[in-house]
């Protein structure tokens, strides 16, 4: 109760100053902030805040910057360096209030059944609304749209990134939690939280499915994210960093060991998932020391920087497209060519964006990133007049080339789908994968390929495709029961109704062989360190289904905290043992989730010893 009673203060406290800054005003700048009401769609109640530097580009970038509870728009303009990094790189940031409480002052709901679905309705849609407004009128750019946000604004972040991942291209999150780690309101106050109550684990397929299914079937380019964490957190806890963590790389596919690690300043410790084209999908800050007070100075330069938005200001826009050339033009969609534009400002060329002339507001059909593109969802029998504009990494447009007109045709196109695969039947079931196979679907224009859908519980989610009629399934977990369903499709992006459903049970796999662990230091300061990961590898020659690890503290060392594992301790002896998640490991095979805090005397060097594993 006493934490809870300091946490409301400081709440209160900053709600206070967030009430003060509006009053008492910012020395003179060049722009204000704005308040913007009749933003459009509102069902959050929420107030909305504009900055829009006076010196941008024609379409500048967009950050949505989000308070922690009891703060306000104005309050985070105020105590953050957003503002002042949009004079000096040219993008515009909208500063949301939020108004609604789950027994902690206003905060963004990220705990509603409502603010979890697209559409529901809630804080969301009302955000989504002051973009909106943003792109209308100063002209944002809507391909280069980001979010970041403190404590309650960090959750917020990264609930908006899994709800909309087609309106944000990047976000930053501070001191935020996954997304749908709020079980309801009632789940929400830190003093009766499960989310943030210090126990939260689900293994990283459970974080990646509940984004995966916050927009089922979005098969676009997915957010990259940043996240920091204090390691001395206790009000959102610094475990709920590594569950982000894993979250966010088990959607992009990444492996939960990082591709680099660094310190780019002294007690920041950072670390990288990158993709195989290198690019960094999810980065790691791990602040040491540091409690619930972040962004602190210097952290939102990291998080423009991450969103791509430091270059130097480029007001030149591309020369102009060359005149579009139609072909392929059916009932439903036309291919389009056109010479490609040049790059004048030194930004470099971001794409194209086609438009159909329509009167006052020409209608925008698609974009590419290279000099042609396939128009789909056309009307059939309706002329069209269409040009192109060439837009880039600043977001300055190019003038429109010249329009090219044609007719789509009366009638044809594909709107048939397949008949739906059947004879589903699974083979060579192992402890880790399993062998399925099918009878093939029928199509009118013929079959382009299979999806296969895979549950453990409840919904089905898309796990993989097949351009035959067998997929085999891996990675999958010993001793456990999956279900399977395949649907076909054609070219037209027809898709038939789901097959039979066939049931496995993979088995339990080898117990024998032998295992190492090995730890790895993520951070250390005066009185205390993390480790992570503390990786396990099988290193025998059959599948493992548990593992222990033990090793020994210094003296005056205190265990303060771990995850993802069961640990019990005696002396200075500290037994791990797996969690259900992570104790199967095939040949070869390891696993980095498992993590732990200590704390030391001051000015004591040591670290812990004697690792082995069973």
């Amino acid at each position: 109760m006493t934490r809870l009673t300091k946490m409301l203060a400081g709440a209160c406290a900053a709600a206070l100053f967030a009430v003060m800054s509006v009053v008492l005003g910012s020395p003179a700048a060049a722009a204000s902030l704005v308040e913007v009401t009749g933003f459009g769609s509102n069902p959050g109640n929420m107030r909305m805040h504009v900055y829009v530097p006076d010196s941008r580009p024609a379409a500048p970038a967009v950050v949505v910057a989000m308070h922690g509870c009891g703060g306000s728009g104005p309050g985070f303009h105020q105590s953050s360096e957003f503002a002042s990094l949009a004079d000096r790189y040219g993008f515009i940031v909208i500063y949301p209030t939020a108004t609604q409480s789950a027994g902690f002052g206003n905060c963004f709901d990220t705990w509603s059944d409502a603010a979890k679905r697209r559409g529901g309705g809630s804080d969301p849609d009302s955000i989504l609304s002051m973009i909106g407004y943003v792109e209308r009128t100063y002209g944002g750019d809507r391909n280069r749209v980001y979010a970041t946000g403190s404590s309650s604004g960090g959750m917020m972040t990264q609930h908006m990134l899994a709800v909309h991942p087609d309106v944000f291209k990047a976000g930053a999150s501070f001191m935020g939690v996954p997304f749908n780690c709020f079980a309801g309101a009632a789940d929400y106050p830190p003093g009766s939280s499960r989310c943030t109550g210090g126990s939260m684990d689900r293994t990283p397929q459970q974080w990646g499915d509940a984004v995966r299914q916050a927009y089922p079937g979005f098969s676009g380019v997915r957010p990259r994210i940043q996240l920091w964490h204090g390691t001395a957190d206790t009000l959102v806890p610094y475990s709920l960093l590594r569950e982000s963590v894993e979250q966010w790389t088990n959607v992009f596919g990444l492996s939960q060991t990082p591709t680099s690690t660094d310190t780019p300043q002294a007690g920041w410790n950072r670390s990288r998932y990158a993709g195989s084209s290198g690019t960094v999908q999810v980065e790691s800050y791990s602040i040491q020391g540091a409690g619930h007070a972040l962004p602190q100075g210097g952290m939102a330069l990291y998080a423009i920087q991450f969103f791509g938005l430091t270059s130097a200001a480029d007001t030149t826009p591309p020369t102009t497209p060359g005149t579009p050339v139609a072909s392929g033009v059916t009932a439903t969609g036309a291919t389009l060519t056109w010479t490609a534009s040049t790059d004048q400002g030194g930004s470099g060329l971001a794409g194209y964006t086609v438009y159909r002339e329509q009167g006052a507001t020409d209608q925008q059909l698609g974009q590419s990133t290279t000099n042609s593109i396939t128009l789909t969802g056309l009307s059939a029998g309706t002329q069209y007049q269409v040009y192109v504009r060439a837009r880039d990494g600043a977001g300055n447009l190019s003038g429109n080339s010249a329009t090219v007109t044609f007719t789509t045709t009366s009638t044809g196109g594909d709107t048939t789908p397949p008949t739906a695969p059947s004879g589903l039947a699974a083979s060579g079931t192992t402890a880790s994968g399993t062998t399925l196979t099918w009878t093939a679907a029928t199509d009118d224009t013929g079959v382009t390929g299979y999806r296969v859908l895979r549950a453990t519980s409840g919904t089905f989610a898309q796990v993989g495709t097949s351009a035959t009629t067998s997929f085999t399934d891996s990675g999958l977990t010993a001793n456990t029961t999956y279900r399977y369903q395949v649907r076909a499709y054609d070219a037209a992006g027809n898709v038939s109704e789901v097959s039979n459903t066939v049931e496995i049970t993979t088995s339990e796999g080898g117990t024998s062989g032998a295992c190492s662990a090995v730890p790895a230091v993520q951070s250390q300061w005066g009185t205390g360190y993390v480790i992570q990961p503390l990786t396990v590898t099988n290193t025998g020659t059959s599948t493992m289904t548990g593992w222990t690890v033990t090793f020994t503290l210094p003296a005056g060392h205190t265990l303060t905290g771990s995850w993802n594992g069961t640990v019990s301790t005696s002396g200075r002896t500290v037994t791990v043992r797996n969690v259900g998640h992570n104790g199967t490991l095939a040949p070869g095979a390891s696993t980095g989730s498992f993590g732990f805090q200590a704390t030391r005397p001051n000015g004591d060097t040591a670290l812990p010893s004697g690792y082995t594993c069973a």
